[in-house]
């Protein structure tokens, strides 16, 4: 048997968003994670994934019961800049603004834009200010 390789963020193993248009949402995500410097992992006809994320229609073998509504997404941003783009190149792409680039009173530092995507759920990019990460990420071989 071959060993399999999974290349992991600091926490979320993974996390599925069910969408009533995929192609908008393909758009926003595609949009948005360019910014974020995050490339769309790979896509079909009822999905698409990027890292930790995977979206999917209702329709998806992958998704299972009924549509459960607004959720809320956090992404890493390296700098205040990239909030700012994140911010820009969501709205440009089928984003709601739900609060624009600014400070946030959750822990000094905490620089956030909040946009809604094509299906209501409230997504942010946040940068927490100067910081040192004991690691970028977790490479899994099993």
């Amino acid at each position: 048997m071959e060993a399999q390789h999974l290349h992991r963020g600091r926490l979320i193993d993974h996390l599925q968003l069910v969408v009533r248009d995929l192609p908008a949402s393909r758009r926003f995500y595609g949009a948005v994670f360019e910014v974020l410097g995050m490339p769309i992992g790979g896509e079909a006809d009822d999905h698409f994934w990027a890292d930790e994320l995977f979206v999917s229609t209702a329709s998806s073998e992958a998704a299972q019961g009924e549509l459960t509504g607004r959720h809320h997404l956090a992404f890493q941003a390296v700098d205040r800049a990239m909030v700012d783009a994140f911010h820009a190149a969501a709205l440009a792409n089928g984003g709601e603004d739900h609060g624009a680039p600014g400070e946030r009173p959750y822990h000094p530092g905490y620089y956030a834009a909040f946009v809604l995507d094509p299906d209501g759920n409230n997504i942010e990019a946040v940068y927490h200010g100067e910081a040192t990460r004991s690691a970028a990420s977790v490479e899994i071989t099993f």
